[in-house]
């Protein structure tokens, strides 16, 4: 009886070690998940430099596009200014020289009759309203102006904060791929076409996301931003091959924020050569050109490494095959 109980949790504990591992390729399975190694101090490293990057990024740009915004605005403000205030000194100017209310006063008493009295009371009238209205014109204007100066310098000492933020974050980057080989040639392609930008917050920062949305690609979930750049690769063409969700390992696939695209069109094989590789090669330049409207972390193809803040690196964080060296598929992730 012992050991029939014995052997039963040996079984439930090989059953439930069957569901808990994450879900790898078959001998001969092409479409199986990569095996990328189990760097994940790389992947997180990477993760948080480039992360907090991005958002400096973000931030920033949104602050030139408003400087530039409020530098336009001076510019109109003051240009209405010059005939505002030239019309108010000219106001001042003549008061001074006829004595203001004195002369006013005087021409009321002056009249021959009524009617010329009422004439006069009404001009007095119109001459005080458009001099109450330039004077109240000119003041708002001053201090608009003073805002939107005030608000631009703001901008400068915010992009300055920026900037700050990012030459950290890209030594914490340089610091994460220290290991790897130094800097690569990486790969480029000014014809990649455009994506359409992925949402972002009123200030131009990266919305936080969850693993919400169904991964078309396995039974997990992927951010909303992941299946944006998944959905934009295909419509740029790259229909090849691809697979997002996975429970554990290293990157951003348990966190729904990683793809793994083939370079072959049926899944993952060998180190790919001929069109495959630069298929690989087409897909990685597109990623890069994109990274700031989809949000891209890092891009890993062919045994280099893209991040935002410390550019190409060559990357030895392989074990010498396909699927590690990451010469069989581009590797994604996303802030």
């Amino acid at each position: 009886m012992r050991r029939r109980v014995l052997i039963l949790m040996v079984a439930a504990l090989v059953l439930i070690g069957a569901f808990a591992a994450p879900a790898g390729a078959a001998p001969g399975d092409p479409t199986g998940a990569p095996n990328e190694g189990t760097d994940l101090t790389l992947g997180e490293k990477l993760d948080a430099a480039n992360t907090e990057w991005l958002q400096a990024q973000a931030v920033l740009d949104q602050s030139k596009k408003r400087q530039a915004e409020l530098a336009a605005q001076v510019e109109a403000m003051q240009k209405e200014l010059e005939p505002v205030r030239a019309s108010v000194n000219v106001i001042a100017a003549a008061a001074y020289r006829t004595g203001g209310n004195v002369r006013l006063t005087s021409a009321l008493v002056n009249t021959d009759s009524p009617e010329q009295f009422m004439d006069r009371i009404l001009l007095v009238n119109t001459i005080a309203q458009y001099n109450d209205r330039q004077i109240g014109r000119l003041t708002k204007l001053e201090k608009d102006l003073a805002d939107a100066k005030k608000a631009a310098d703001d901008e400068v000492a915010k992009q300055q904060a920026q900037s700050a933020i990012q030459a950290k974050k890209k030594a914490d980057a340089e610091s994460a791929l220290a290991k790897m080989k130094g800097r690569a040639d990486g790969y480029v392609n000014v014809n990649s076409p455009l994506a359409t930008p992925a949402p972002r917050n009123a200030d131009g920062s990266w919305p936080a996301e969850n693993c919400i949305l169904d991964d078309p690609t396995t039974t997990g979930c992927i951010t909303p931003r992941t299946y944006h750049a998944a959905q934009e690769a295909r419509k740029a063409g790259f229909t090849h091959f691809y697979s997002c969700f996975r429970p554990s390992g290293p990157y951003e696939h348990p966190k729904g924020r990683a793809c793994d695209f083939a370079a072959a069109s049926d899944g993952f094989g060998g180190v790919a050569s001929g069109a495959d590789k630069t298929y690989g090669t087409n897909l990685a330049a597109f990623f890069v050109k994109n990274a700031s409207s989809l949000g891209v972390l890092y891009v890993i193809w062919f045994r280099q490494v893209w991040t935002p803040a410390a550019g190409w690196h060559a990357y030895s964080g392989g074990n010498g095959d396909p699927s590690s060296d990451h010469t069989n598929h581009v590797h994604l992730s996303l802030i």
